[in-house]
């Protein structure tokens, strides 16, 4: 495949991946000389009309989805019987070897990511297109920090495939209960995939496991899944609530749509409290599961208070699923005596003493004070606050951070509303702002190369419009929009334009033109301009006799055309043939391109048949074809060297061999 090029145009370089019907290429774009991605059909599924509708539906499908979070489809077609999609190429890590690698994520590059990713499904979900395979293989962290969602591969159109063909399983340790289960999919699946996505960025840790992805199915559909702080302790309960809602069993007690689910993780980055309507939050009560008791006789209570009791959760298994309930007492008779309500009471009793006990381990009652939450503070502001709390200000390390102001602070640990005793350093990391470097010289660099380039820096490349450029060679970089040495935002994107070489121009036709309106017309097209003179009896003298190239003909502009510019016409050496016979002169001055009059006078020093003269004289220039006339002796005259003017008697006379 190494070589191939599809189209005409997208050359294949090298392969980075294979799926379960496709491989992924890197490509060449030869047009506009970028770097892209091919999905290629595999060759056993090209022949397969049915597999060949579903991989142009996907085209068709991901070609309308248009977010900064979602990979780009750029185009699609087929080449002598083989499918194929033109991706954007994407820099950077998959999410999960950056889990397997680094364990748990900062919890606020979990939120961010999960605020992207809900982002991206916001746009999907909104066109009717379920994604059906979230999963950290699928989101790539690009240098800047932000994701990208891929391989809308199994994503389908809700209206578009049949319902008995679109069960289409994603990978196991990510699908929702109703997946597994074959059943129809909504939006809602998508979430709880994501929800699977964020606990095992948040923990390390997959929810469900097993030997095998049937068990793994099984335990997504018959399983309550662990808390995320029963691997993290340090998770904070707002971040930990989203994602237990993300992971309910019932689609129905999720978030309604991806953007709420956004919303959440946005007031979790901003500091903002979580509020989750309906939604059973680690280590507390829903307001379903709270209600006010009636005084109890002989309790602490006055007489006139109330006390608000929560009630404990217990697993409730229907329908081979287990949700969390509040417990009621059951079928409780009315209370007529006094044994019922000690009863009562001792029931009541026991909830509190396992309420309390739950807070107690939750750390709610954890001796000490509360840290205070000092994220988004200045330095002294923070320090303010942590000092009038009764704490200390720990060591402060300077980081870099773009969604935090310099100067302020982007985390801190421990972790707010944990309870310390006094004088408990806190740690605070302090934000550099975004990181700035050195933007690098792209010109007369190849697209590659110069990636090369930005990727060491952070930095991210798009192409513009292609342009002709004299001095920079085809297919390499003439500019970019951000001037190199300069200070920009790692992240920040580069806008380079890809020389097409010399523009080539049309050669104008200045045959006949006076040779000053001749280089005046070429140097105006771009040219430069030689010139050489020829003698023409044709061509006025100054003017341009020819030119190379001709008019008909293209060239880069900077290239040179030759014209010949007449020096007049044209002129020949007159030879010398005084005293020659009268038949060797004709040859003569036949040969030297001239005609020849004649005129016969007498002459008594010049032999019979002899030129006695020639006009014009030998040695003249005179233009070939002009004529030569000669004086011709007939010898000495009878009448003792006078002359009659007559020619019959040795006199004067003239012919001519041609026309003056």
């Amino acid at each position: 495949m190494t070589g191939r090029i599809f189209n005409n145009r997208y050359q294949i370089t090298e392969r980075i991946g294979i799926g379960g019907m496709a491989e992924v290429y890197q490509a060449q774009d030869n047009v506009l000389g970028r770097r892209v991605a091919v999905k290629v059909m595999l060759p056993q599924y090209a022949s397969d009309a049915a597999f060949a509708q579903r991989f142009r539906q996907e085209a068709a499908s991901a070609a309308n989805l248009q977010s900064p979070y979602i990979v780009n489809v750029y185009d699609w077609g087929q080449d002598d019987g083989t499918y194929f999609i033109v991706m954007e190429y994407i820099r950077g890590t998959d999410l999960k070897t950056g889990i397997v690698q680094r364990g748990a994520l900062n919890q606020r590059k979990v939120a961010e990511i999960g605020s992207q990713v809900c982002q991206a499904l916001s746009v999907a979900h909104n066109q009717d297109i379920i994604h059906r395979d979230i999963k950290p293989q699928n989101i790539m962290v690009q240098p800047d920090g932000n994701v990208k969602v891929m391989d809308f591969g199994i994503a389908r159109a809700k209206n578009s495939v049949n319902a008995k063909t679109s069960t289409v399983l994603g990978t196991a340790h990510y699908i929702s209960p109703e997946q597994a289960q074959g059943k129809e999919l909504t939006a809602a699946s998508d979430i709880y995939s994501l929800g699977i996505v964020l606990f095992e960025a948040a923990t390390g840790k997959l929810p469900f496991d097993g030997p095998d992805a049937i068990s793994v199915a099984m335990k997504q559909v018959n399983e309550e899944p662990p808390l995320p702080s029963d691997f993290n302790p340090d998770i904070d309960p707002g971040l930990e609530s989203i994602i237990v809602k993300a992971m309910q069993k019932n689609p129905a007690d999720r978030f309604a749509t991806a953007n709420d689910m956004r919303l959440a993780l946005n007031d979790f980055l901003a500091g903002r409290p979580v509020k989750l309507a309906g939604a059973a939050v680690p280590g507390g009560f829903t307001s379903a599961q709270t209600r006010v008791m009636s005084p109890i006789e002989g309790g602490a209570a006055g007489a006139d208070s109330t006390m608000v009791m929560p009630q404990p959760v217990k697993p409730v298994t229907h329908s081979g699923q287990t949700n969390y309930h509040g417990a009621n007492t059951p079928n409780m008779p009315e209370n007529k005596g006094g044994k019922k309500t000690g009863l009562i009471v001792a029931i009541v009793a026991a909830i509190a003493v396992i309420a309390i006990a739950a807070l107690v381990f939750s750390g709610i009652f954890a001796s000490g004070d509360p840290v205070p939450d000092v994220k988004g503070k200045t330095l002294e502001e923070a320090t303010t606050i942590i000092e009038k709390a009764g704490f200390e200000v720990g060591t402060t390390n300077a980081v870099h951070d773009d969604s935090v102001a310099a100067g302020s602070v982007v985390s801190q640990d421990p972790a707010a509303g944990t309870k310390k005793p006094a004088g408990t350093k806190i740690n605070l990391n302090i934000s550099q702002g975004t990181e700035q470097v050195t933007v690098p010289d792209l010109t007369n660099k190849t697209p590659d190369e110069a990636q090369q380039l930005c990727d060491k820096v952070g930095l991210t490349m798009k192409a513009g419009t292609p342009a002709y450029d004299d001095k920079v060679e085809k297919g390499k970089i003439s500019s970019q929009d951000l001037k190199a040495g300069d200070k920009a935002a790692k992240g920040s994107v580069i806008t380079y334009v890809l020389s097409l070489g010399s523009e080539k121009v049309a050669v104008p036709n200045v045959v006949g033109k006076s040779q000053s309106d001749a280089m005046a017309a070429l140097k105006n097209a771009g040219f430069e301009v030689s010139v050489s003179e020829e003698a023409s009896s044709d061509v006025k003298q100054g003017n341009v006799i020819r030119q190379s190239p001709t008019s008909d003909e293209s060239l880069e502009k900077g290239s040179t055309v030759s014209i010949t510019v007449s020096s007049g016409k044209k002129s020949s050496e007159v030879p010398n043939v005084v005293g020659k016979s009268e038949g060797s002169a004709q040859t003569t001055l036949d040969n030297a391109g001239f005609r020849v009059s004649t005129e016969y006078q007498s002459s008594d020093s010049v032999k019979q048949g002899n030129v006695i003269s020639q006009t014009p004289d030998g040695g003249s220039s005179l233009e070939p074809g002009k004529t030569v006339h000669l004086v011709i002796s007939t010898g000495p005259s009878s009448s003792g060297g006078s002359s009659n003017g007559g020619s019959g008697n040795g006199g004067s006379g003239s012919q001519s061999n041609g026309n003056n």
